[in-house]
């Protein structure tokens, strides 16, 4: 915690204390400006996820100035689909990428936070937007700037006037951790007839298992029983983590600025959890956002949120498509099987590496 006690005034603060929270403190303290972050929660924050960050997730967070201790973290070369006795993989055009717990990034975000000056104050919960700040637990801090960091339910971004967008698509997301040895170099995603399985290595001795799904009553261990290749393995396995659920949404918003307020992270809008993109969508958010701050010039914000939701929607519209069609998915995978160089290809694509964005 910051050795300030009494702060009452700051150039931009923050509404939620999530990586894209706590990205937008880091990016924007690295630019001079005097940064207080607000949570309800205590670190270490959890969420469901997959737990996998792909090469161009690694590249945004050094430009956040974090560099991940591979003690804490597994390395994978690429993504493996696989659908019943098909399997295709490709490996990233440009470095691995790392399986990493969610707690212990959050942990290394937080720390870097604190090396970077931003205020936190755990435990506090932003009530309304006041004329000039915020209203923090019935103490108005003054504000220049209000960072909605707030996630997919933000209340900032309803306060602010900024709560429309087209209906939502909602997906099911079931995960757990089982002490297991890797047995994959890879992320592998196992198509199931109406799920999708996630299997990212975290550590030496530990994988992250996750089931999506439209269907919010599927659970992780009713799916394992219709892919036994995965299920066969982890029958064997403790778990070491309860089961825990999260909804996965997509959605864009018309704006995701008004007046002095922006909106980065979930509370932005979002792709889904299919894509593995919304953590990289934050930190490369994060970045932008700090940029156009310092220049006082939100328009430029909005500009480079369009821009970087841009791929990852495409890529999610594409591969939710396959989740609809059990045809459709075994026609592109047969295909992908007989010429593994055109998965390859979207992978590159899908990661940025042959048309980066910010």
């Amino acid at each position: 915690m910051s050795s300030s006690t009494h702060q009452h005034e700051t150039d931009v603060f923050v509404v939620g204390g999530g990586p894209a929270g706590l990205a937008a403190a880091i990016a924007c303290r690295d630019r001079g400006f005097r940064v207080i972050l607000a949570d309800p929660s205590v670190p270490p924050i959890d969420k469901t996820c997959g737990e996998g960050l792909m090469p161009d997730s690694l590249s945004a967070l050094t430009a956040l100035g974090i560099s991940l201790d591979e003690s804490r973290c597994f390395p994978f070369r690429g993504i493996r689909f696989l659908n019943r006795s098909r399997s295709v993989d490709a490996s990233f055009p440009t470095g691995n990428g790392f399986g990493i717990r969610r707690t212990a990034l959050h942990d290394i975000l937080t720390q870097r936070a604190l090396d970077a000056g931003v205020y936190l104050r755990w435990r506090a919960c932003v009530r309304g937007l006041s004329s000039d700040g915020v209203n923090l637990d019935g103490q108005n801090i003054k504000s220049r700037w209000i960072v909605a960091a707030d996630g997919q339910n933000s209340q900032v971004r309803r306060w602010a006037g900024l709560d429309t967008s087209p209906p939502a698509v909602r997906r099911f997301a079931f995960r757990k951790h089982y002490r297991l040895a890797p047995w994959t170099d890879c992320m592998e995603i196992h198509w199931g007839p109406t799920f999708q399985i996630y299997i990212t290595p975290v550590a030496a001795d530990e994988v992250c298992v996750v089931v999506i799904s439209r269907d919010p009553h599927l659970r992780l261990d009713e799916a394992l029983d219709s892919v036994p290749q995965v299920h066969d393995r982890v029958a064997r396995a403790v778990p070491v983590t309860t089961e825990r659920g999260a909804v996965s949404v997509t959605r864009r918003f018309r704006n995701v600025t008004k007046d002095n307020v922006a909106l980065i992270g979930d509370a932005s809008g979002s792709v889904d959890a299919i894509t593995g993109e919304g953590l990289c969508l934050s930190f490369r958010q994060a970045t932008a956002l700090a940029d156009a701050l310092a220049s006082e010039n939100l328009q430029a914000y909005e500009s480079a949120h369009r821009r970087a939701m841009r791929r990852p929607a495409l890529m999610g519209q594409g591969m939710l498509l396959l989740d609809r069609s059990s045809w459709l998915r075994n026609r592109i995978l047969s295909a992908l099987t007989y010429e593994p160089s055109i998965f390859s290809g979207l992978l590159a694509v899908h990661v940025g590496a042959s048309a980066h964005t910010r």
